[in-house]
């Protein structure tokens, strides 16, 4: 690996499994790498504090949703990810930009261009060098968390119609920059998944 090291990012819908992979693709990974595994929103305290609010509080204007999303993402970003690439390390991440722009630009309609241009001010241009997208249908994502009964916070819990848009603006996303995105069956049994997200990612360190 190089002196800088590597930003790779872990998104999908709800239910595709992206804690579960990322706990796995560390685990494996940690052996050759010195790996952070860190996620969004959330990370460092101050974001974990706006995590709370975003995931477990009230129902909130989608603009103010996404304003909080953009700063826990800056005091994440600043407080953690830039120190552990200037280490050299490999950062892999549940979640980063791509998540606004699909839940809240898309998925909430406010506004792609507008969610674009207050994470832009937030990241200033440090995009992941790679980001791997758990591709699975909105449906079986929702029976996943019923059957694994796994806590529900508040975006969980929007209807099958907003989560069938979420999918639709990730789609849009890997369209415009398809090079930085590895689309990965995340209906597969979970450990084709882990080894398709490692390959990615060493392919990914190899170049």
């Amino acid at each position: 690996m190089s002196r800088m090291g590597r930003f790779i990012t872990i998104e999908g819908p709800e239910g595709s499994g992206k804690t579960t992979v990322l706990e796995a693709v560390v685990k494996r990974l940690s052996r050759d790498y010195d790996v952070v595994a860190t996620r969004e929103p959330g990370g460092v305290e101050t974001a974990e504090k706006i995590r709370q609010i975003l995931l477990n509080g009230d129902s909130m204007d989608g603009r103010t949703e996404a304003l909080l999303f953009a700063a826990a993402r800056r005091e994440h970003l600043v407080a953690k990810v830039l120190p552990a690439l200037a280490k050299g390390q490999l950062v892999i991440c549940d979640r980063f930009i791509d998540s606004s722009l699909a839940y809240q630009g898309y998925a909430r309609e406010i506004g792609v261009k507008g969610v674009q241009t207050i994470n832009d001010f937030a990241i200033e241009g440090r995009y992941p060098d790679l980001t791997l997208y758990l591709d699975i249908p909105a449906a079986v994502g929702r029976e996943r968390i019923e059957r694994n009964q796994r806590e529900q916070n508040r975006l969980d819990k929007e209807s099958m119609l907003f989560h069938e848009r979420v999918i639709e603006g990730y789609q849009h996303i890997i369209k415009q920059d398809p090079t930085r995105f590895a689309v990965i069956d995340a209906s597969q049994p979970i450990e084709a998944v882990v080894d398709a997200s490692v390959k990615a990612i060493l392919k990914q360190l190899a170049d």
